[in-house]
């Protein structure tokens, strides 16, 4: 359906001050805003507070509803919305007229939450060096995304958010997007044409526990009997003062005792620094690899390169992959960039004057309280300036600045059970939606043995609390990922297997994602693939078009046929193929013992047969069973990849 709108395009919200009025006397939720799109043909909910017995009036499209506020303050109408469209106003007053609130800029469409953790909550912005084309085209005013900051709550579901605004995909705010929420709504609005609205409530680090609420949660005690714990303040503050001091001290001593930056004598970022006896190390690599031992504490790292005058004056951005765990960048004795973390990539813009003709030194601090200290290894290291490279990998010269003890694992009350529930779900779940986008696991990996059932009873638990039914619920599978330093090595295939049996509840759709991850980030770059791929079970079950393969095969069931295996599969699409080979490859075999063993496997209409000589009495198969599976090759014609699976 072709949307014609009614007004100017928005490119720029309404603030919305009559939220931050402390004299009015009217508030309506926080959702209820300029920009907002209500979801198109259903009963929707208006909402807020007022003084009690307060007579509220709502007007919307030529209707008036009327109430009263409660006892309690608390005021709500409903009403039935049309088709996708606008754009309009609503109107927001009391009985007298004293009071007037005008919400502008509103469109009917499909509204879906994001959520799940940091890789449904990595921005445009995060990823624009990937995707600075499609920021600068961004031009979708009926895109709009409302972005739910971080908050927890162990002791009250809440009614409102403190922060929030309605923003549409230009160029200029698209860079705030979720990353996978942005592409998830283009290709439903270039299939379409109905405006998207993104509620975007994720949390980095988050396990799914912390989006369960009390009740659903009382089926896993010992998550439940914790959250209870945290909601006693004073025990909390107590953990949290602990882990600050414990936190003041690691670094204070760090800082105190680092050779490099002496107190009364050049610290060794400086340009006149006498660094020639530093020994020389590999970039990218880790400090264990290279001989220095394992430790925590702080290593320096520094490079000369040469510039010719011919390239100076131009854009200079350098490129540091990721440091773990911290770093602080100097060119030239001046700082570029410093980052705390080691998920977030070093993409630092040189300022003017930094660099200079011919030889020029960079100088970079490294941090590491609790992991295997250096850089990662298959990301880019080098200088561009305007559109020549100059490369940095290679022999940098070192100096341990200090050895130090592991700093201890803190405690992040934004990660416990409960909290994100009560603090950023609970407070949207009388706002209408069409469905729910989801993008979470990698924190369960470290007890992945209770995810199913965890992520199963998170999908009943919002179905019953926005009681809207079974809406569509899409979420995307693990992609490939492998670290020898990871926390969860060898844990993926189990968080995806859990990932895979979810798809028994109705009206959920898994995006499969073994085939655009990054063997050595967790944070894969490519959240376009993820965000069509999530699209497509959208076509197909919120939208009902049947005539879209929405995913690879997955696993139906087997049967055995002499030393042989035979596997079946949903979603063959066109048929059954293996990418960029002959044979398929990661097919395992295994008999009681079940001892996997590698197998041939050969495609067979639309089965597959899998065998091997060694195990004339088949059981069991499985696929892809790996953190990182290089090479599984099994797709179907349509080009999405197999999900992993076990048939045990």
């Amino acid at each position: 359906m072709e949307i014609t709108f009614t007004n100017v395009k928005v490119n720029k919200m309404e603030s919305g001050d009559y939220m931050s009025n402390n004299h009015t006397r009217i508030r309506p939720h926080r959702l209820i805003r300029d920009g907002m799109v209500l979801q198109r043909n259903t009963r929707v909910k208006i909402w807020g507070w007022a003084p009690a017995e307060e007579v509220i009036i709502v007007r919307f499209q030529g209707d008036t509803f009327r109430t009263n506020a409660n006892r309690d303050g608390e005021w709500m109408v409903s009403f039935n919305t049309g088709d996708a469209g606008g754009l309009y106003e609503m109107v927001i007053e009391n009985g007298d007229g004293t009071e007037r609130i005008v919400v502008r800029n509103i469109l009917l469409g499909d509204v879906w939450v994001c959520s799940g953790q940091s890789n449904m909550a990595v921005s445009m912005n995060m990823v624009r060096n990937l995707y600075e084309e499609e920021i600068a085209r961004a031009d979708y005013d009926a895109i709009r995304h409302f972005l739910v900051m971080p908050r927890c709550d162990f002791a009250t579901p809440q009614k409102d958010l403190d922060t929030g605004t309605w923003i549409s995909a230009d160029s200029q705010h698209v860079v705030n997007f979720s990353a996978v929420g942005f592409f998830f709504a283009k290709k439903l609005y270039e299939e379409y044409h109905v405006p998207i609205g993104l509620i975007n409530a994720s949390m980095g680090g988050a396990p799914a526990e912390a989006f369960i609420s009390e009740e659903s949660l009382s089926a896993f005690p010992k998550y439940l009997d914790w959250a209870k714990k945290l909601s006693d303040k004073s025990f909390m503050e107590a953990i949290i003062k602990d882990d600050q001091e414990h936190a003041k001290k690691w670094y204070q001593y760090v800082n105190q005792h680092d050779t490099g930056i002496p107190e009364n004598s050049l610290p060794c970022y400086d340009t006149e620094y006498d660094a020639s006896d530093w020994p020389t190390i590999n970039v990218p690599s880790r400090w264990v690899d290279e001989g220095l031992g394992d430790f925590n504490g702080v290593v320096w790292y520094r490079k000369e390169f040469d510039i010719p005058a011919s390239i100076l004056g131009k854009p200079a951005k350098l490129f540091l992959g990721h440091v773990v765990d911290e770093d602080t960048t100097y060119i030239n004795g001046k700082q570029v960039g410093s980052i705390a973390s080691q998920y977030a990539p070093r993409i630092y813009d040189i300022p003017d004057g930094v660099l200079k003709e011919g030889k020029n030194i960079i100088v970079v601090r490294v941090i590491s309280p609790n992991s295997k200290g250096g850089f990662y290894a298959g990301k880019p290291y080098c200088l561009k300036i305007g559109d020549q490279v100059i490369d940095l990998s290679g022999k940098w010269q070192y100096m341990i600045g200090v050895k130090h003890e592991k700093m201890r694992k803190l405690f992040w009350d934004l990660t416990q059970p409960l909290g994100l529930y009560n603090g950023m779900i609970a407070p949207l779940i009388n706002y209408a939606i069409k469905g729910v986008i989801w993008y979470q696991g990698e924190t369960n990996s470290e007890r992945p043995a209770d995810y199913e059932e965890l992520f199963k009873t998170l999908i009943r638990d919002w179905r019953v609390k926005w009681g809207q039914g079974d809406f569509p619920f899409l979420y995307v599978q693990l992609p490939n990922y492998d670290s020898r330093y990871g926390n969860g090595a060898g844990n993926w295939p189990i968080i995806r297997e859990a990932q895979r049996k979810t798809l028994e509840l109705p009206a959920t759709g898994m995006a499969v994602t073994l085939d655009v991850g990054e063997w050595n980030d967790i944070h894969p770059r490519n959240k376009k693939d993820v965000g069509i791929r999530l699209a497509l079970f959208a076509q197909k079950i919120a939208y009902g078009d049947n005539s879209v393969v929405a995913s690879g095969p997955l696993y139906k069931s087997a049967e055995r046929a002499g030393n042989r295996i035979k596997l079946f599969f949903d979603y063959t699409g066109s048929g059954l193929m293996a990418k960029d080979g002959d044979r398929l490859e990661y097919f395992e075999i295994a008999g009681e013992d079940k001892k996997f063993i590698r197998a041939n496997a050969a495609i067979e209409g639309d089965c597959v047969v899998v065998w091997s000589d060694e195990v004339m009495e088949p059981v069991y198969v499985r696929y892809a069973w790996d953190d990182n599976p290089e090479g599984a090759n099994l797709y179907n014609l349509e080009g999405l990849p197999a999900s992993p699976f076990t048939t045990e």
